[in-house]
């Protein structure tokens, strides 16, 4: 069970369980952050080959897919990566706008003065701000796919280097990607507004 104070955070184990249930706890703690990679150092009593099976937390396909989108060197790699994004029926847009409109029902059935309102704006994030964002990405997803064209700054990186050269991150046949200009400063309004 978590516990959080000022100054510190731990974890603790339930109260009123036995020495038995206590020691399979931790046990099961050991192995699940090593199956997680964390270098866990324990008593002898323990420690466990065991790794549970582990799932990805969902939050990692999203960041997979920003993570496309960085290293494409295509219009088309992008808009396939912004596809899964705003796909109507299988797109993470579509798994949030199902997660807000389930707790926007939960909140309906609580009963407190301010629930409904809770709900209301739950479902407005769920069919307005979605949407937009939903239309947008897909307006912006089609411009891509519809250009099928490589992007200037980004190439990919064969890994060639000459005969000569012993090792391969000294020097790459690659040109190196055109420098980007920084962004101009805002305008600054000249005189006072009323």
């Amino acid at each position: 069970m978590p516990v959080v104070r000022v100054h510190e955070s731990y974890h603790r184990a339930p109260k009123g369980l036995t020495a038995k249930d206590e020691d399979g706890l931790a046990t099961a703690a050991v192995a699940r952050l090593r199956a997680q990679g964390y270098h866990v150092a324990c008593d002898a009593d323990f420690d466990t080959d065991d790794r549970p099976a582990t799932y990805p937390p969902s939050s990692a396909s999203v960041s997979h897919l920003a993570s496309r989108v960085r290293q494409a060197t295509t219009t088309d790699e992008t808009a396939a990566a912004l596809t899964e994004l705003a796909a109507p029926h299988d797109g993470v847009l579509t798994a949030i706008e199902e997660a807000l409109t389930a707790t926007a029902d939960f909140y309906d059935g609580l009963g407190e003065p301010s629930d409904p309102r809770i709900a209301r704006r739950l479902r407005y994030l769920a069919d307005e701000v979605l949407r937009t964002i939903r239309t947008d990405l897909s307006d912006t997803r089609n411009q891509l796919a519809d250009r099928h064209a490589p992007h200037p700054g980004r190439s990919t990186c064969a890994q060639e280097v000459p005969p000569n050269e012993r090792e391969r991150s000294a020097v790459c046949a690659c040109p190196p990607p055109p420098r980007a200009l920084p962004a101009p400063p805002p305008p600054v309004a000249i005189g006072l507004r009323r």
